[in-house]
């Protein structure tokens, strides 16, 4: 009976979590980089750092950074969790239940952009901090991407802190 108990036990936790849950956890392992290095870097949930640098971050959570050096102009980056590319093997492999728990708590989510790579603009150059990719080359200004996520991340970190006035 004791064994059947068991095994009963061990078969209704695999069915009630979630693949990525298991695999992934909720937590990810966060790097910022920037040009040049040394950058102050506060995260809105008060972690803090100075580049490069990696921090562990919720994986459900979308987040603003700030980053300052003296000599360069602050700037911040909004921090995007989005459903990563294995969200629906996931709900294949795992059903409906392992889906909704990984979704439920963010583990099937991933950071974007990741790793947060930033090109400062010195202090009265009349130029934009840049989002760089893996290789160090430009992808875009800080301010197009903060752009093209601030009302999706206002949702879920507040419309001051994703650089909205509280009218818009």
């Amino acid at each position: 009976m004791k064994m059947k108990s068991l095994v009963l036990a061990i078969v209704a936790g695999t069915a009630l979590s979630g693949c990525a849950t298991v695999m992934n956890g909720t937590n990810i392992d966060y790097m910022t980089e920037t040009d040049p290095t040394g950058a102050d870097i506060v995260f809105l949930n008060g972690l803090k750092c100075t580049s490069p640098c990696t921090l562990e971050l919720k994986r459900g959570a979308d987040t603003r950074v700030d980053i300052s050096k003296p000599g360069y102009e602050p700037v911040y980056v909004l921090i995007q969790s989005r459903l990563a590319g294995s969200t629906f093997g996931n709900i294949l492999a795992g059903g409906i239940i392992g889906g909704v728990v990984d979704g439920g708590n963010g583990a099937s989510n991933t950071l974007a952009p990741r790793p947060l790579s930033v090109r400062l603009a010195p202090v009265g150059s009349g130029q934009k901090a840049m989002l760089l990719d893996k290789d160090g080359k430009d992808l875009m200004t800080v301010d197009e991407h903060n752009d093209k996520v601030r009302e999706d991340v206002a949702k879920t970190i507040g419309a001051m802190s994703a650089g909205l006035s509280e009218t818009e």
